[in-house]
């Protein structure tokens, strides 16, 4: 599949159109719902395998953020033979109380991985939180990048995102068929 094929796919599968208030409480006219690329196993695994030929190679683990990051994580961790950890907005107050699931960070590289990113608040704070932690992150990966501020307030913490699509990409890619 090419990555034009790929980038349809995606649209097709997650753009929705209404009245949306994003994570960043932006309103918005148009969404892309990940849950409905992230519950197509074989579209799951197509942008997966595309995602291996821009994610960097520098880490040691894949750290999916609570909820859509982690359905992700868990299929590039089974393509790349790199472990995964699971990262809750916040620690649960029983069992382990961890905030990063699956294995201790302190020391240790990780990608966190995104579905799609607007602002990118999220991982903002989720690094913040990892960082006191131990670990170390310098780079992140999602999907679908809205373009709006995400890039640059990553960039101002230290983090590089690199998105498999911008939300322009997809855009262009539908009206080309």
């Amino acid at each position: 599949m090419t990555r034009k094929d790929l980038a349809r796919k995606v649209y097709d599968a997650a753009y929705i159109t209404g009245r949306f208030v994003l994570r960043s409480g932006a309103i918005s006219s148009e969404y892309f719902d990940k849950y409905r690329f992230e519950s197509d196993p074989a579209l799951l695994r197509a942008i997966c395998e595309a995602a291996l030929d821009i994610l960097p190679s520098d880490f040691d683990v894949l750290a999916g953020l609570e909820m859509g990051g982690i359905p992700l994580a868990v299929e590039l961790s089974q393509l790349t033979s790199k472990p995964a950890c699971f990262v809750r907005k916040k620690p649960k107050e029983y069992g382990t109380r961890q905030l990063a699931e699956g294995l201790d960070v302190e020391g240790k590289k990780l990608l966190v991985v995104e579905d799609v990113v607007t602002s990118g608040g999220q991982i903002v704070l989720s690094v913040k939180d990892l960082r006191e932690r131990g670990a170390i992150i310098e780079k992140a990966f999602c999907v679908i990048d809205r373009e709006s501020s995400g890039k640059d307030n990553l960039a101002k913490i230290g983090v590089e995102l690199t998105p498999l699509f911008t939300m322009s990409e997809l855009k262009e890619a539908a009206a080309a068929t």
